[in-house]
């Protein structure tokens, strides 16, 4: 990097699947700005989140730690004021620092060392009271998972306000004399699968690829997930209504990404990307119908692995992918690594600065992921919230999905990729269970 410390635009979405982007190799789902940023950037295969849940997962990415650690567990909690971020951090060190869209504080007013910051009630101070009961009565509930072309225009969305603010920050707000650190946001393709009529239209239900379904789906490992599938109505989704729902979900992404094309235009107007890192990735992945589920809350690697791109300044044509295991925690060491920047003490992520300039790195040789079961969203009856959390520990071969007092599930991804087999219970497998469950037990325990 150059003496002159590089400014960074980072694109985080809500619940965007891996594996729905062109740059990743789905042929269906069309992402053309995400695939801009890959294209002249490294795609990370292998990055997990730190939680299958938004305040979870954010808390982690922006405080390096894990959720256990820096306390905002479940979707009710709220990340405490005295919690040091990458905003802080940076700040400290001549940054300015902005997050303009949803970061999921719970406590809003709390800005967590980010400068500037714009959220959910500035965007609903732009629609009248009638204009936001209608948009709220074409969404339909936040949960909806039945997919259909919404009848608004775009400034009903607030993906659409949050890009439009991120353009004004860059060509009005920000100080030119001044690196800056910039959240870009985005609710999509969070549920309700409703985007705009245009984005819906780009895909046809009735051809779309389906996820494979095993018959028996569910039914051997945690309790609690075939559970929330039947009552949520997931279980029993039929085909068609799936291929409608993954129009919606498609539809979503390509509306999101139609966002952060509208920001990559205004960066490269402005002739920033010659100083700007990039970075996108999304807080947690997306059931997307796969084992009969939607959403997240679960440790399937639909849910818990997400897209990772960082394009550095001038890295032209890069284009290049890692398998290696990261997770979000690394994010904030590795930028602050980039930007010269020291990497700050007592966080549970480790730089992978490394691999942009091939030095010597020593990968990680598992991630690790935790859940809390959250208020409202589990269950009907809430009967598991409260107990220990599920922990994930993913080997290059191996995942242990750890319950301390229910079914815990194993899975070989090398022979199973799609996770359909539990082998908690064969015998050949009780060494690994064994090793993955200390290692599960040290990381909730000393971390």
């Amino acid at each position: 990097m150059t003496n002159h410390r590089p400014n960074i635009l980072f694109f985080c979405s809500d619940q965007h699947q891996t594996a729905a982007s062109g740059s990743y190799g789905h042929a269906e789902a069309q992402t053309p700005n995400i695939d801009r940023i890959a294209a002249s950037g490294i795609s990370f295969n292998r990055a997990y989140c730190q939680s299958p849940v938004c305040v979870p997962a954010r808390g982690s990415i922006i405080t390096a730690q894990y959720p256990h650690t820096h306390g905002a567990r479940i979707l009710q909690d709220a990340l405490s004021p005295d919690t040091r971020t990458i905003a802080h951090h940076f700040a400290e060190h001549g940054y300015q620092t902005g997050a303009i869209g949803k970061m999921h504080f719970v406590d809003e007013t709390q800005k967590h060392g980010f400068d500037y910051r714009l959220e959910m009630k500035d965007f609903r101070k732009t629609l009248t009271d009638e204009e936001w009961w209608e948009l709220r009565r074409d969404q339909g509930g936040g949960g909806g998972t039945s997919g259909r072309p919404s009848k608004l225009s775009a400034r009903y969305f607030q993906d659409t306000y949050y890009a439009d603010e991120t353009v004004r920050y860059l060509r009005e707000k920000r100080d030119p004399d001044k690196p800056f650190i910039l959240w870009s946001s985005y609710f999509m393709p969070h549920t309700p699968l409703v985007p705009m009529q245009q984005y819906f239209d780009l895909y046809n239900p009735e051809t779309l690829t389906l996820p494979q379904r095993s018959d028996n789906a569910l039914e051997t490992g945690f309790e609690g997930h075939l559970m929330r599938a039947k009552q949520r109505g997931w279980y029993t989704q039929t085909d068609r209504e799936l291929g409608h729902a993954l129009a919606g979900y498609y539809g979503n992404i390509s509306q999101m990404d139609a966002c952060i094309g509208k920001v990559l235009d205004t960066l490269y107007d402005l002739g920033l990307d010659k100083n700007t890192i990039i970075v996108y990735t999304s807080d947690h992945g997306e059931m997307a119908g796969a084992h009969r589920m939607w959403t997240k809350h679960n440790m399937y690697e639909q849910s818990v692995c997400v897209p990772l791109i960082i394009r550095l300044p001038g890295d032209i044509d890069a284009n290049t992918s890692h398998n290696h295991l990261v997770e979000h925690v690394d994010i904030y060491p590795t930028l602050a690594e980039l930007c010269n920047l020291p990497i700050p003490e007592n966080i549970h992520g480790r730089s992978f600065a490394p691999l942009f300039d091939n030095r010597t790195y020593q990968p990680r040789e598992y991630a690790y992921s935790e859940y809390d079961f959250c208020h409202g969203v589990f269950t009907r009856d809430n009967r598991y919230v409260g107990k220990p959390p599920i922990l994930m520990v993913r080997t290059d071969r191996w995942k242990l999905n750890y319950l301390s007092w229910a079914r815990s599930e194993l899975f070989d991804l090398e022979n199973d990729p799609n996770e359909f087999r539990n082998l908690i219970d064969d015998p050949a497998n009780t060494s690994i269970a064994r090793e993955l469950t200390d290692i599960a037990k040290r990381m909730y325990r000393t971390n």
